[in-house]
């Protein structure tokens, strides 16, 4: 018993940074219709800068935040300069620009600090003084931290003129320009915002796979699936099957023969079924279109 309780409050740690990723995701793909295969990278290239700043002295929270606030920033900027120019091109022309995101933040970030492995320490104590042998201080940290950048983005969009706005742009533009949103720039602050949540699940994921310029590659598929599995039209959805993710790819480790080897394969057939005989996700709605 004590194993299935470590195994499913681990998969709830790991879980939470899937639903970071997984609501980055489904900000930018209700915005643009289509996912940005970036956004791992992103978040890679945010944690190493966090990294750098640590080697310049900086406290590891000052770093975090400064790290977070750049990527908003670039994220923004990622935006205006490469997204908007051809927000009204091809389908197919907006997915190779996403991959070639990928490929140069990925590539950059391999010319800068190299491909070599490197630790990097977590953003919480070894000890809260009340962890049990069931979970880490640092999983205790992971899970609380998620939990309140999750409730603050709840209480953006809900509550403020801004994320009103945004929500509106991105639901209906047309409507949204006739009552004098910039939709636009709305977009943009989405772009920055997700570029924001992506970057502190990068942190929070690198003390547990090390920081490399690929850690983000299986983090960002588990999103993908985390997505897909809640409905990538639900942000709310989003995050919870990000936290199903978690726990299930942990049973799965465990429990199931040769699991440890299965769990992106698992990953996978997860976005095949949910595609296959769930389009919508278990919290999405459906979309008709007229054509």
């Amino acid at each position: 018993m004590d194993l299935f309780l470590q195994l499913t409050f681990a998969g709830l740690a790991i879980g939470s940074i899937y639903s970071c990723v997984a609501l980055a995701v489904v900000m930018i793909y209700q915005a643009t219709d289509h996912f940005n295969f970036a956004q791992g990278e992103m978040a890679m290239f945010s944690t190493f800068i966090a990294w750098t700043m640590l080697g310049l002295g900086l406290p590891i929270w000052v770093a975090f935040f400064l790290a977070v606030a750049i990527s908003f920033v670039a994220g923004v900027l990622i935006e205006r300069i490469v997204v908007r120019p051809v927000e009204n091109a091809p389908v197919l022309n907006q997915i190779i620009v996403f991959i070639g995101l990928l490929v140069i933040f990925n590539s950059v970030a391999g010319w800068i600090w190299e491909y070599t492995i490197k630790p990097f320490p977590s953003l919480f104590p070894k000890s809260f003084g009340f962890e049990t042998t069931l979970i880490s201080a640092h999983n205790i940290g992971v899970i609380g931290l998620t939990l309140i950048v999750l409730a603050m983005v709840f209480a953006f969009f809900r509550f403020t003129r801004v994320g009103l706005a945004m929500r509106a742009a991105a639901a209906n533009p047309d409507s949204a320009r006739l009552v004098g949103i910039s939709v636009g720039w709305m977009l943009a602050l989405g772009w920055g915002l997700a570029a924001a949540i992506g970057a502190v699940g990068g942190v929070l994921v690198a003390p547990i796979v090390y920081l490399e310029p690929n850690m983000m590659s299986g983090v960002l598929l588990y999103g993908f699936a985390g997505a897909l599995l809640g409905g990538v039209s639900s942000p709310g959805g989003a995050v919870l099957g990000g936290l199903v993710v978690g726990v299930l790819e942990n049973w799965v480790g465990q429990y199931v023969p040769g699991g440890a080897e299965l769990k992106l394969t698992f990953a996978l057939v997860l976005i095949v079924g949910v595609l296959m005989f769930k389009p919508a996700g278990l919290f999405g709605r459906i979309v008709v279109k007229r054509v």
